[in-house]
C-alpha cells in the first residue's frame, strides 16, 4: 500500500510504502469497541463512595422499644429507611479496569490504523518540526485542512513542535509509544511522521 508523504507546507516529499499488516485490515468494530472500552474502563478513577450504616453519624441506639409502640420495629436511625441513614449496597471504591490480552490490544491498533487509512483519514508528513511558533503552525494546520487531527511522531515529539501545537485547538501530538486506539478515532484525521511509521511498524510486528 503506496502513499504520498507531504510537508508542512503541503507541497511533495515522494512516498512510503505501509505495511499491509499494519494498514491493510478489514477493520473490525467488535475488537475496536472491545479495546476501546478497556482503554476507557482503566482510565475511570473508581473513586465514588457512600456512607453505609456503620460509617453515619447518628447515636446507635434503639430509637424505641421493640413492642407496644404500634409502629414498625427499628433499632437506630443508622439504618437505609430513615433520611441521613446509611445507604445500602452502594457504589465503593474499586477499580473498574479489567484485562485484555496484549495479543488482542495489538490487534485493536492494527485495526484502528487500517480504519483510517481505508477511510481515507490517513496522512503521511515527512516529519513533526516547526520553528516553535504557535502562529506559523496553525496557518500551515489551517491550509492542511485539519480540524482535529492526532499527529503521531517517533520514538519521541520534536520539542519545538510540541511547544507550538500546545494552544492550537484540535492538535494533539503523541510519541509512537502513546498512539492508542482511542485518540486515533476519536480524531477526523491520523498525521503520522516517517519516522513514525517505522515506529509502529517495530512496535506491532
Amino acid at each position: 500500500m503506496k502513499l504520498d508523504v507531504i510537508k508542512l507546507d503541503g507541497s511533495k516529499a515522494g512516498s512510503v510504502e505501509l505495511s499491509e499488516d499494519l494498514f491493510g485490515q478489514e477493520p473490525r468494530a467488535d475488537i475496536l469497541h472491545r479495546v476501546v472500552r478497556w482503554q476507557r474502563n482503566n482510565a475511570q478513577a473508581g473513586t465514588h463512595k457512600v456512607k453505609t450504616r456503620s460509617e453515619t453519624s447518628y447515636s446507635t441506639k434503639k430509637i424505641y422499644r421493640q413492642k407496644g409502640t404500634g409502629g414498625a420495629r427499628h433499632g437506630d436511625r443508622n439504618a437505609p429507611i430513615f433520611r441521613g441513614g446509611g445507604i445500602y449496597k452502594g457504589p465503593v471504591v474499586r477499580s473498574h479496569g479489567h484485562d485484555l490480552p496484549k495479543k488482542f490490544r495489538k490487534l485493536g491498533l492494527k485495526h484502528a490504523l487500517s480504519a483510517k487509512a481505508k477511510a481515507g483519514e490517513l496522512v503521511v508528513i515527512e516529519d513533526a518540526a516547526s520553528e516553535g511558533k504557535t502562529a506559523a503552525l496553525a496557518k500551515q494546520v489551517k491550509n492542511l485542512g485539519w480540524k482535529r487531527a492526532l499527529v503521531i511522531d517517533g520514538a519521541s515529539v520534536n520539542e519545538d513542535f510540541l511547544k507550538a501545537s500546545r494552544n492550537i485547538e484540535g492538535l494533539d501530538i503523541l510519541p509512537t509509544m502513546g498512539a492508542n486506539v482511542y485518540d486515533i478515532l476519536k480524531r477526523d484525521t491520523l498525521v503520522i511522521t516517517k519516522a513514525g511509521i517505522e515506529a509502529l511498524e517495530a512496535r506491532l510486528k
